[in-house]
């Protein structure tokens, strides 16, 4: 499998070109979207530290409770600090 069919797969709205410009929200697709062959796609095109910036610096509202905790068991942050959580301006 390549990179570009994984693209298309974790991030279907957009072409696998736009997504390998955006590599780290890529990647952030692939640890909670994708199944072992993507992640050994993409393990084979990203370092340990490309993954570990994902979980340094996450998309807020994208990781499920399940994945934030792999990863960040995988990557030796235990136990993980809370999900990442977008942040609603004031209602008027």
């Amino acid at each position: 499998m390549t990179l570009e069919q994984v693209a298309r797969k974790v991030m279907w709205w957009t072409s696998p070109e736009e997504a390998l410009q955006d590599r780290l929200r890529l990647l952030a697709q692939v640890m909670v979207y994708g199944d072992m062959e993507d992640i050994l796609t993409a393990r084979s095109h990203f370092s340990d530290s490309d993954f570990r910036t994902v979980i340094s610096r996450p998309p807020a509202g994208l990781f499920d409770d399940r994945s934030w905790h792999y990863w960040n068991l995988l990557y030796g942050s235990y136990p993980p600090p809370p999900l990442p959580s977008r942040e609603l301006p004031p209602s008027e």
